[in-house]
């Protein structure tokens, strides 16, 4: 069938951000299907005007040019969202699909959805990567009155308007249902390990990028590679640095990414006395590289500010540090939290005392034998989470609401 994928931060494996857009449309590209993917070059270097297309992995990309960063504010980044909807309405339309699908964030990409299958029959699928606007109200970026009325009102909408609604963990799966859509019709599919991508990363390269890094040589290693933003709490990181210090100075953190809070990342960790000692902030990477800075790893790390409804998140990080089969130290509760306890793949710190958060990473990274464990564990728990698998899932989701 021909499909319309609508996603605003498409990522064709070359960028830094995740790419469960790219790997599931190659698939379905594979199933024979004919994908339509339209998104929006977000970077300041693409300004032309009007549309491009191009062929990515049998993928036709219908690309225009909004600018967006997490740098922005909350409202320059609700007009972005905004602009995509208003540009890729037409295009949607005109691709004259036999299937929509939708993924937020943002919640506006139901709006060209909904254009696109305007006085047809064409079914639309809607993924709930983030439950909104349940998440800017709880972080207080979303105050209005009057705009949380309207985010509630097109979020409504949205599910109202799907015959089938992907959702990225059992969390989002229960904000879905509460809003009253019926829970037989929701798939959950969440982030996925791409195995044979962190399977093909060799010693050679991880002892290269190890040696690159005149600080690291064959010291243990935190990683946290993400972004940077407000909900991510990146400065947690450093102030268990500062803690570790003191019990072990030769563990080393690095903080690899890009975001609104990477200076006031830095900043912190330079009045905590261990920047460019044991913590090290690095520019972002393409994807294609991330896996060698994770089997670089003695632990990988996934980090959320103390919010409640963040413990529904389903982070790239978090599947990307089982991929490598690394033990994964994260310092909030939800349903990662209860697949690490009960898989025993990683450890789950806690989110205010840095100094007892700091002694287990220390104590972690000192016992080769319970490394040993935690390693076999991620990578068995890593295979329940296998793209391949939950592609099929996915295709065979779509395939569904396009006969029913």
């Amino acid at each position: 069938m021909k499909i319309a994928y609508l996603h605003q931060y498409f990522n064709p494996g070359t960028g830094a951000t995740g790419s469960r857009s790219y790997e599931f449309a190659k698939r379905l590209v594979a199933a024979g299907h004919d994908v339509h993917m339209i998104a929006a070059r977000s970077s300041e270097a693409h300004t032309s005007a009007g549309w491009q297309v191009e062929t990515v992995d049998g993928i036709t990309v219908h690309w225009c040019s909004v600018p967006y960063s997490n740098r922005m504010s909350f409202r320059r980044r609700i007009l972005a969202f905004v602009q995509f909807a208003a540009l890729s309405a037409r295009r949607a339309r005109s691709v004259r699909a036999d299937l929509v699908f939708a993924t937020s964030t943002p919640l506006t990409i139901i709006l060209p959805a909904r254009f696109a299958t305007l006085f047809r029959r064409t079914p639309i699928v809607f993924e709930v990567r983030d439950l909104w606007p349940t998440m800017p109200i709880a972080l207080g970026v979303l105050k209005n009155p009057v705009m949380i009325g309207i985010a509630k009102a097109l979020e409504k909408w949205a599910y109202r308007s799907a015959r089938r609604v992907v959702a990225l963990s059992p969390g989002m799966r229960d904000g879905v249902i509460a809003r009253g859509y019926p829970a037989e019709r929701i798939e959950v599919i969440p982030n996925s390990c791409d195995l044979a991508d962190f399977q093909r990363v060799s010693d050679e390269a991880v002892t290269a990028w190890r040696s690159s890094h005149e600080w690291l040589g064959d010291r243990p290693l935190i990683v946290y590679c993400g972004t940077f933003g407000l909900v991510n709490g990146v400065e947690y990181l450093a102030e268990v640095a500062a803690a570790a210090a003191q019990l072990n100075p030769e563990l080393r953190f690095v903080a690899m990414g890009d975001g609104a809070r990477r200076e006031a990342v830095r900043e912190r960790a330079q009045e905590l006395g261990v920047l460019d000692s044991n913590f090290f902030i690095l520019s972002p990477v393409p994807k294609a590289q991330v896996p060698v800075v994770f089997a670089a790893a003695t632990v990988s790390t996934s980090l959320f500010i103390p919010v409640k409804e963040m413990e529904a998140n389903s982070a790239n990080k978090f599947f990307d540090g089982l991929a490598a089969g690394r033990p994964i130290a994260i310092n909030y509760g939800g349903w990662q939290a209860e697949a690490l306890t009960e898989s025993g793949a990683g450890i789950v710190l806690s989110a205010d005392d840095h100094q007892s958060a700091a002694r287990r990473l220390v104590n972690l990274v000192s016992d080769e034998a319970e490394l040993r464990r935690k390693r076999a564990a991620a990578s068995h728990l890593a295979s329940a989470f296998s793209r391949d698998v939950l592609a099929q899932k996915f295709i065979s989701t779509l395939e569904d609401a396009r006969h029913t």
